[in-house]
């Protein structure tokens, strides 16, 4: 029997100390980013509106309660409306609330958090936090995981 050797003497032992190597570190992994789809049952509170902290105190909030409804706290009031999700892409039907009138800090953190939702074109959820963005391309709103 005949062997054929296909590497000069001197490159099988490169190949072979190479492959005796311990292995460099190699980059950091990527952060758990969870498919698109289903949002039905998760609930969400939300951390940052744009960039700008909320108003002391406060607490909004995002149900998808089922296919196709959100509802929530939207700092003084509570919402209800609509919810279409395909792929990475969300948009929210018009949103009714409750009427309730609040300290004036918290109605102007509830319109802009409304208006946010109804701009809506984009979302992600990546380690437990809901990032949607809208078409104005300032910077998404944050949302903590608070349901499955």
């Amino acid at each position: 029997m005949r062997i054929r050797q296909f590497l000069p003497a001197g490159a099988a032992a490169v190949v072979l100390l190479t492959a005796c190597a311990p292995n460099p570190p190699g980059p950091a992994p990527l952060p758990a980013v969870e498919p698109p789809g289903e949002l039905a049952g998760t609930a969400w509170r939300l951390e940052n509106l744009k960039g700008a902290p909320l108003v002391a105190g406060s607490e909004v909030t995002l149900e998808f309660t089922e296919p196709g409804k959100v509802a929530g706290g939207a700092s003084c009031n509570r919402y209800f409306g609509s919810v279409e999700v395909r792929g990475e892409e969300i948009t929210f039907g018009a949103l009714g609330s409750t009427m309730m009138a609040c300290d004036e800090a918290l109605m102007n953190q509830e319109r802009r958090y409304l208006r946010a939702l109804e701009g809506a074109v984009r979302y992600i959820v990546q380690d437990g936090v809901l990032q949607i963005s809208g078409t104005d391309r300032m910077l998404p709103l944050r949302f903590i995981r608070t349901a499955p």
